[in-house]
């Protein structure tokens, strides 16, 4: 990990991981830092996020992805697709190193950075995959996460065969569009709607449910 960590910025995501619910370690918050430091600096050559500066980064991919940590359970085997620079996936694996993620993109340059940060960051029970999702074998994963793939319906449509019998997937959104949520594929059912108050970010932030068949 670089040693070239800014304590105060870390004990600052300290504070407002606590202020979501999240209890993250020290070292936690200090191997976020430095994939946001890593971020940062291949943003410059490769325009991985158009969040450019870094405190932008903390607000707006950091804590925004850690605002969902409380409905991924212990040892959930994650799929985070569409992942980019691997958003909300790595984040979510070093707060939690018991969750196995695995990172879905078809872009390039996206999936060789977060191969460069799972490799340099040394970062464990983490793997990239470079393909489109819909080309994929069917999986059995326990969650299926998505920040910025697709509409909602593509997202669960698309991802159907990756989840396990049971299996959930998670819709991270900003403001909710019913007629979007009228688009969902009949087979999928919400069972919860959550508002992200995602600390120093003043847009809408939601996650949405879902699951497979008829609801309970």
């Amino acid at each position: 990990m670089s040693a070239e960590i800014d304590s105060a910025a870390a004990d600052c995501l300290l504070a407002d991981a606590e202020r979501l619910g999240v209890a993250l370690t020290p070292v936690a918050a200090q191997r976020i830092e430095a994939y946001l430091a890593l971020l940062a600096k291949w943003n410059q050559a490769y325009n991985l996020t158009a969040v450019r500066d870094l405190a932008d980064m903390r607000v707006r991919h950091a804590l925004d992805a850690l605002a969902v940590l409380p409905w991924v359970p212990p040892q959930t085997v994650l799929a985070d697709v569409g992942s980019g620079p691997g958003i909300p996936g790595v984040i979510l694996a070093l707060a939690r190193p018991d969750l196995c993620v695995t990172l879905m993109d078809s872009n390039l340059k996206m999936t060789r950075f977060a191969e460069a940060a799972v490799r340099e960051l040394g970062i464990e029970r983490v793997t990239v995959q470079r393909a489109r999702v819909e080309s994929l074998p069917p999986a059995a994963f326990d969650q299926i996460i998505s920040r910025a793939f697709a509409a909602t319906a593509d997202f669960l449509r698309l991802t159907a065969h990756l989840a396990r019998p049971g299996g959930q997937w998670l819709a991270m959104k900003g403001r909710l569009d019913p007629a979007e949520q009228q688009a969902i594929p009949a087979a999928f059912h919400c069972v919860g709607t959550h508002a992200l108050p995602v600390p120093g970010l003043l847009a809408e932030r939601h996650l949405l449910i879902y699951e497979h068949g008829v609801p309970a």
